[in-house]
């Protein structure tokens, strides 16, 4: 593993353990060179890779990195910590590789992306939208917000219910 900080290849293992339910290992390393810790994680890597069939019929592999740039972008600045974007990939990636065997819409990832962003951030959710519907216009915009007013009309209603 190279180093991250002096991209030596030279380090040792301090603890391993368990983590996302057993879905990854957790390392702890140490560069012999710098003496600098830094994190690992392992994952088991899918026997048959996921093709995300694309708008115009185009197919790539699927990478869950690709996700993490998408929400990264959509989030901007807004306060959202980095592990909670963490368990939305994690949450999206499980979803993808349960449901869909050798491929998978693109516009299913998009889907399941804004699900979740909606939850979290509305404004992240709408940043996202934008690029996902593709809007042209502020219209186009507007009906989305709409949308997402009512929907949390309607979750702020069905609180008052259990309350």
């Amino acid at each position: 593993m190279l180093c991250p900080y002096c991209a030596k290849d030279d380090d040792k293992v301090i603890d391993s353990r368990a983590s996302d339910a057993g879905k990854s290992i957790r390392r702890r390393r140490e560069c012999l060179a710098c003496g600098r810790r830094f994190t690992t994680y392992e994952r088991v890597e899918q026997a048959a890779r996921v093709m995300v069939v694309k708008r115009d019929g185009a197919r790539q592999p699927f990478d869950r990195e690709k996700i993490m740039r998408g929400v990264v972008s959509a989030c901007g600045k807004r306060p959202i910590a980095e592990e909670i974007k963490q368990r939305l990939v994690d949450a999206v990636d499980e979803v993808v590789h349960r449901e869909f065997d050798r491929e998978v819409p693109s516009q299913v990832i998009g889907e399941k992306v804004m699900e979740k962003l909606r939850d979290i951030d509305e404004v992240a959710y709408i940043r996202f939208a934008s690029e996902y519907y593709q809007f042209r216009s502020v219209n186009e915009i507007r009906k989305q917000l709409e949308l997402l007013d009512g929907r949390t009309k309607d979750v702020k209603q069905q609180t008052k219910l259990f309350e």
